[in-house]
């Protein structure tokens, strides 16, 4: 129970704290005018309460993110705890954040549109293939996984709602509503109250865990998992033989660090009406999502006394989704067979919808395209027709190329920062520091991964650490040039 509590109290405490100093170094200034303020259009750019910008970032970042990644890396242990909490405040709260204040900065602008200027075109044009990338392929994954959970409902048994084909469709129509509609229509209005129940779940799941979960681990669990006579390092293997780095931190993303959070901040950005209110929406937003992902990482732990065979053969039979299921149902009764339905229905949705909303205000600012009516239809029509074809693929394979999307994009981003920091003459450190750790999983994944160069373990984390490496030493020479800020 001690590192569950602790797990939260220093994700609290890192807003508390490091927040306001992070803060300071990113150059916030409450009396200049927001882009809301000077580019008001009422579909983009609409006047959003501070309480109800927190909720909707909070849910368009976290959908089930937060809750299938700790579930499936809860089978590494309490390690998976250990991961999210420094991930979360030492890297993933500093990407979301500024994101948000970049993009703030330069008129609610795209991260790939804020490359250009900050980098050159070329980085411009790789972040935009990147978040094109990522945003289409999160997409994509949120309209087959809850399409697939709700075409296999008992309840549905014997009738049409039983087919697959049915769910996606409705989900696209209600995607291409989503994406052409203003920002005030559906959005500000229901997410808010999606974005309160998922903190009304997780509350009471962590209630229950703490007054009911025998099985709850302790400290001393971290340390026992690296028993020298079986693992003696951070590149031990869990009990299937994947090693921990880089694989936990591919299968954790949201809640320690996920490059689609900063799609959704330009969104939000351009609605905020002082610059004041980046943290608590911005950094806010990411350390409830932390909170959320401890709360399932611990109860995938908890909720199986059998260890990790129980639990991976639950999500062989029926994926993150049953497992949800298992724990709400066990923990909280009916009532939490009901959340955990809409928990992994309804959540993916309003991440898949701003998903498609982002694309396509990304590849409009990218090509100077105005927001009307007209050319919203005309490019949102053919990708959600591309993404209908898509999901006849394999599901497994689109999540393999998401993970390594979103990874990338967040490093890119964390590199971003680095020189809006460096460029200001502040403590770039906050962002460079986790965008050197950040390259090297990258790396390492993508060496070791099918999907890659599939080459052995040994060699991609060599290869990885070299890498971060060279790019450390590169940084230490450029700081010795960094400029005096203004």
């Amino acid at each position: 129970m001690l590192i569950f509590l602790v797990s939260i109290a220093i994700l609290i405490l890192g807003y508390k704290f490091y927040g306001p100093f992070v803060e300071k170094q990113a150059g916030i200034d409450p009396t200049i005018a927001t882009p809301q303020q000077r580019l008001e259009d009422g579909v983009d750019y609409v006047a959003i309460s501070p309480a109800k910008a927190f909720l909707i970032q909070f849910l368009n970042i976290a959908g089930v993110g937060p809750i299938f990644g700790p579930i499936l890396g809860a089978i590494y242990g309490p390690i998976a705890l250990v991961w999210i909490v420094i991930g979360n405040v030492l890297g993933g709260a500093i990407h979301d954040y500024f994101s948000g204040v970049m993009s703030l900065k330069e008129d609610g602008k795209s991260l790939p549109e804020i490359a250009g200027h900050y980098y050159n075109v070329v980085f411009k044009g790789i972040m935009l293939i990147f978040t094109a990338m990522l945003l289409f392929f999160v997409g994509v994954v949120f309209i087959m996984s809850p399409a697939g959970l709700l075409s296999n409902l008992s309840y549905f048994e014997g009738t049409f709602l039983a087919g697959n084909s049915f769910w996606v469709l409705l989900i696209l129509g209600y995607y291409f509503l989503a994406t052409l509609l203003p920002i005030d229509k559906i959005i500000t209005k229901l997410y808010p109250l999606f974005g309160f129940l998922m903190i009304v779940m997780t509350t009471l799941i962590a209630g229950a865990l703490l007054l009911e979960a025998p099985h709850l681990p302790q400290v001393g669990d971290i340390f026992s998992y690296f028993h020298p006579h079986d693992h003696a390092d951070l590149l031990a293997p869990n009990p299937d033989g994947a090693p921990v780095w880089p694989l936990l931190f591919l299968t954790i993303t949201c809640g320690a660090i996920s490059g689609f959070h900063s799609t959704q901040s330009p969104m939000i950005a351009r609605c905020l009406t002082n610059e004041k209110y980046a943290r608590p929406v911005f950094y806010g937003a990411m350390m409830c999502e932390g909170i959320v992902a401890c709360v399932w990482a611990m109860a995938g732990i908890a909720a199986f006394p059998g260890g990790y065979l129980e639990l991976k053969a639950m999500l062989a039979q029926g994926g993150p989704g049953l497992v949800v299921n298992h724990i709400a149902t066990g923990y909280l009764g009916v009532v939490g067979g009901v959340m955990a339905i809409l928990a992994v229905a309804i959540f993916p949705i309003t991440s898949g919808d701003t998903a498609f909303r982002s694309l396509r205000l990304t590849i409009m600012d990218a090509f100077k395209v105005s927001q009307t009516v007209r050319n919203r239809l005309l490019l949102s029509v053919p990708l959600l027709g591309i993404a209908y074809l898509m999901t006849f693929l394999d599901f497994a394979l689109i999540w393999r190329y998401f993970a390594f999307s979103n990874m990338l994009l967040s490093t890119s981003v964390l590199w971003l920062a680095t020189k809006y920091l460096f460029d200001r003459g502040t403590c770039h450190w906050v962002a460079s520091i986790p965008a050197v750790v950040g390259t090297a999983i990258t790396v390492s994944y993508i060496t070791t991964n099918p999907i890659g160069f599939n080459l052995s373990p040994d060699y991609s984390q060599i290869i990885g650490a070299v890498t971060a490496a060279v790019c450390f030493i590169a940084l230490v020479f450029q700081h010795k040039k960094r400029p005096t800020i203004a």
